[in-house]
């Protein structure tokens, strides 16, 4: 089949488009029917054109709004920020002066003081007993 329309081609007994034109104005019906074909593709293409237009505007859109809400988390970021440097003095703060406690109630006196409570407590429940 292939080899009938190469031969077919190279013989040139193809009939010329241009004669089945009505009027003998084979010329302008294909210049207008060329014509008529690129307005279709331009039509198109500007359909086309249109919904990039419309896209890339939602695109800018969106580029927008989460810049919006990047400027807003930066901002809570940054208060966050200030609170926790706040919040970790105090802690730090509170951690020095148990460390201070700490040492205080390591001190020799309170030792001391603890076993005369005991010895305290033994000689009452021994009088507790005995009464």
């Amino acid at each position: 089949m292939h080899d009938e329309l190469a031969k077919k081609v190279d013989a040139g007994d193809l009939p010329d488009p241009n004669a089945f034109a009505i009027d003998g104005d084979a010329e302008d019906n294909y210049a207008e029917f060329e014509q008529q074909q690129q307005m279709e593709m331009m039509h198109e293409q500007d359909q086309h054109l249109d919904g990039v237009f419309q896209t890339v505007g939602n695109l800018r859109r969106q580029a927008d709004d989460m810049g919006r809400e990047l400027e807003e988390q930066r901002e809570m970021l940054e208060e966050v920020d200030t609170v926790a440097d706040r919040v970790g003095g105090r802690l730090a703060t509170g951690v020095q002066k148990l460390q201070y406690v700490m040492r205080q109630n390591e001190d020799r006196y309170s030792s001391c003081c603890i076993a005369v409570l005991i010895f305290v407590l033994i000689l009452l429940l021994i009088l507790l007993l005995i009464l």
